[in-house]
């Protein structure tokens, strides 16, 4: 059944503001409004509103795909869509600054490789193979879940596709896990890009959720219980570029899976720690010390996974700064992911060293697969200002991005 309604006005969304976005301020009423009268004038009408947020990995760096935990966070930065069911068997959603997205529900096999009419085509397929219903839509969205930033803007736009489709067609039965196979599915076997799990695990589940990837193929997520309103998570978006980086993301998995291998075993969490440690001699003798060092990171940050969600869940923030901040030491010193080799501008170990002195006794790390890309700083409050003033005119006002914890998932308003 559906549970939302038609929305005419901001203001008829605004209960979910503060879950949403952590405040409830005229620049968000704003982005609704202006996304409201978008529709208006190419429907005539008014439609359903959702949102689906984006995602930062609190901690747990290069664990998912070894089997391991990670805890992560649903933000404040989210994908709005106003939609309504369409009659003519095609999808049709109209991003700001994107093309134009179409997908024949009856040929959707033909969606090119790569492209956001692929991740659709995907869904479409998951639902399909699942079992549930399928229709048309159109769909004007808006967006501030930046593409370079390291929120998961491919995966806030596969959640929200298949919850529209859930609240359309499908009464709402669809659980968030079932959410999360499937868009995975999308970007793996349509889009063409290898994932995991955890991004759209936690935008689907919202708030801050401890991530179990022990089982090959799933994730069990708990509720961390928690308040962080006291605090502000600090994303730096630091303009390392990606493009050539790939070995050096391969290499993480594939230096992992040859001490994995070594135990007879295809994953990490496969291989028992104490056996690792006994047959170090054995070890080096056939891996690399790097390959051995990005293991001990493995299993240190699984222990300290587990550490943060218990200390927040005590309301023990001293305890969840330090392992945010042991975290990332580890990933410089161990898993060795914060610049390439041989870089020389290393914008990663800048943004860490120069966001310290700011921290004012807060916690700073490697945000996302590392290399290039974005730091997390988690602050009080109080001390946000000074810190986003003095990072801006290192990085820019723009590459500098305040957020809350969302404390909902992708939603149906």
């Amino acid at each position: 059944m559906r549970k939302g309604k038609i929305i005419a006005r901001a203001a008829d969304a605004e209960e979910y503001f503060t879950a949403l976005y952590g405040e409830n301020t005229p620049e968000q009423k704003a982005r609704y409004d202006r996304l409201i009268g978008r529709f208006y004038k190419e429907y005539g009408k008014y439609g359903y509103m959702a949102s689906s947020g984006g995602r930062v990995e609190v901690i747990g760096n290069h664990t998912d795909h070894n089997g391991g935990k990670a805890v992560g966070c649903a933000i404040s930065l989210d994908t709005v869509a106003m939609f309504l069911p369409a009659e003519d068997g095609k999808i049709v959603v109209k991003s700001e600054g994107y093309p134009d997205v179409v997908v024949d529900i009856s040929s959707h096999e033909n969606a090119q490789k790569g492209t956001s009419d692929a991740l659709v085509a995907g869904i479409l397929e998951g639902f399909e193979k699942r079992g549930y219903k399928t229709g048309g839509f159109v769909a004007l969205t808006t967006s501030n879940v930046s593409g370079g930033a390291g929120v998961s803007s491919s995966a806030a736009f596969e959640i929200l596709i298949c919850e529209i489709l859930n609240f359309l067609y499908n009464d709402g039965k669809m659980s968030e896990k079932e959410k999360v196979f499937i868009s995975q599915y999308a970007e793996n076997v349509r889009f063409g890009k290898p994932c995991g799990l955890l991004d759209q695990s936690a935008i689907a589940f919202g708030g801050i959720t401890l991530l179990d990837f022990a089982e090959e193929g799933n994730v069990e997520a708990t509720p961390v219980r928690c308040d962080l309103s006291a605090y502000t998570l600090v994303l730096i978006e630091t303009g390392g570029d990606h493009k050539h980086l790939t070995g050096e993301y391969a290499a993480i998995t594939e230096e992992m899976a040859k001490v994995s291998a070594f135990f007879g075993k295809k994953r990490l969490i496969e291989v028992d720690e104490g056996e690792f440690y006994d047959r170090l001699p054995e070890l080096k003798q056939a891996v690399n010390g790097r390959a051995i060092g990005r293991a001990v990171h493995f299993y240190e940050e699984n222990k300290r996974v587990k550490k943060l969600a218990v200390s927040l869940e005590k309301g023990d923030f001293a305890g969840f700064l330090s392992a945010v901040n042991e975290s990332g030491v580890s990933s410089q010193t161990l898993l060795q992911n914060i610049f390439p080799s041989g870089d020389t501008d290393q914008p990663i170990s800048l943004a860490l060293a120069a966001g310290k002195r700011y921290l004012n006794g807060g916690a700073n790390r490697v945000h996302g697969g590392g290399f290039a890309g974005t730091t997390l700083n988690v602050l009080k409050n109080a001390d946000v200002p000074e810190f986003l003033d003095k990072m801006s005119k290192i990085f820019g006002k723009d590459h500098v991005i305040p957020l809350k914890v969302r404390t909902v998932g992708t939603i149906v308003l």
